[in-house]
């Protein structure tokens, strides 16, 4: 078996390389690993996307935490930042995400959290790896019986007590039937609460894409694709449109005109507002090498440090937690507001961008223009699986490379690595002129999957 978790959870094609025997083990292992210091009975919490599959997953992975005693509480159809806060909020010993995120329709997978609602460390990961593979051949967990094999519950409280977490970071945002927020649910476990959120705030809320059936998950929709959502947001002339994942931990936005703000531009608003109130700690942002250099000017300008992890929320998380830091997130639309969450939450971001927005009284159209993006393209070359960490390695992809990197001659930068969670080698250039840097990314694109494909 090769390597089960990337830089977010385990993934893979369900039923394919993400089977039902597979959740058991890991429920199995992941039980043991997290819940072995509990000096009583373990309480797991367990929820999912609206991924067809995630029932099968769900019934293999509450077998697999039964088996070894754990009491599982089945939160349902719940975003992955709410598993995280309901830990928490219940003081249960572990937690569990079924979702692909962004992947998809067909692709599935297993986040854990531990007791502290946050993502495991990479020791954890590879110990509950390590029994996985262990039981293939023999499993020497323990296998307790009668009274103690573990039962399920309902949780039937999770998306009220989430909603009301949510509206309580925003408690003196008031807006009126005139601002208008548009919404893209992605069909995923955004769909059934989202609405009710931005409603309480008193504004119009228009939805799109929130009428889930196992299928249409981050099917031309969600923040992977908001053609759609551009459309709506000019259609009913929004105030500023949202847009989520599957798994509503990460959001980017649209303004009044249409465009779109990623995540730099919106952890610049954010962060802007923060230090002027002096609410930013250490007057310090956390980004990771794909944030834009624009991103970098402007914390310059604003007398902001900017400290840039590795790509993942969870390194971005680390940093924060390491220098005690409340804002980092990722160009996609991860965003951590530590003062309220230790993972990224799309609609967390919405309010915080939301009370930036009443907070200027300005157009987002206008407030963006706090930060000046330098032109950027991302292509993902898809690789065979077992060959996408070879672009580092590949002389004719290195030298490639390089050539490059020679020709920016300083004015931009180059950045290419594999996706921790699909079979791909992502090729991100900046520079000056965006039809070379594209010319340049299409060609390398084209040379690693010549070589790795």
């Amino acid at each position: 078996m090769g390597k089960l978790f990337g830089t977010d959870g385990i993934r893979g094609v369900a039923n394919r390389e993400l089977r039902p025997e597979l959740a058991l083990r890991l429920g199995r292992a992941g039980a043991f690993v997290l819940t072995r210091e509990c000096k009583h009975t373990p309480k797991v919490l367990l929820a999912k996307d609206t991924r067809r599959s995630g029932d099968m997953l769900e019934a293999a992975l509450t077998a697999g935490l039964c088996s070894l005693g754990a009491q599982v509480y089945l939160a349902g159809d719940v975003p992955t930042p709410a598993v995280a806060y309901l830990v928490r909020q219940y003081g249960f010993d572990a937690g569990v995400m079924i979702s692909a995120s962004h992947n998809p329709m067909a692709d599935n997978g297993i986040k854990f959290f531990n007791h502290e609602g946050r993502k495991l460390h990479d020791d954890l990961e590879a110990e509950i790896e390590a029994l996985v593979n262990e039981m293939e051949t023999k499993d020497t967990l323990p296998r307790p019986e009668g009274v103690e094999v573990g039962v399920v519950m309902p949780c039937n409280q999770a998306e009220a007590d989430y909603v009301g977490f949510l509206l309580s970071t925003v408690p003196d945002v008031k807006l009126g039937p005139d601002f208008v927020i548009a919404l893209d649910c992605a069909n995923g476990a955004t769909s059934y609460i989202a609405s009710h959120v931005f409603e309480a705030l008193g504004a119009t809320v228009h939805v799109l894409h929130n009428m889930p059936d196992g299928t249409n998950i981050n099917d031309n929709c969600g923040s992977t694709h908001m053609e759609s959502l551009l459309d709506f947001v000019r259609e009913k002339n929004a105030n500023i449109g949202l847009a989520f994942d599957g798994d509503g931990d990460r959001m980017l936005a649209v303004d009044e005109k249409g465009e779109v703000l990623d995540g730099d531009a919106i952890m610049a608003i954010c962060s802007a507002d923060l230090h002027r109130r002096g609410l930013l700690k250490k007057d310090t942002l956390v980004g990771t090498v794909m944030s834009n250099q624009g991103l970098s000017l402007f914390c310059r300008e604003q007398g902001i440090t900017l400290h840039r992890t590795d790509v993942g929320d969870r390194y971005v998380l680390e940093k924060m937690l390491a220098d005690d830091l409340n804002l980092g997130g990722e160009q996609s639309g991860h965003v951590i507001f530590r003062q309220f969450a230790d993972t990224g939450d799309g609609i967390l971001t919405g309010l915080q961008l939301i009370q930036a927005l009443a907070q200027a009284k300005k157009p987002l159209s206008e407030l963006r223009k706090i930060i000046s993006v330098f032109p950027q393209v991302l292509i993902n070359a898809k690789v065979s699986p077992a060959r996408k960490n070879e672009f580092a390695t590949h002389p004719d992809i290195v030298c490639a490379q390089a050539e490059i990197e020679a020709k920016l001659a300083g004015e931009g930068r180059i950045l290419v690595r594999s996706s921790g969670t699909e079979p791909l080698v992502r090729v991100m250039i900046e520079g000056r002129d965006q039809q070379q840097i594209t010319a340049w990314a299409e060609e390398l694109d084209g040379v690693i999957r010549t070589y790795l494909g």
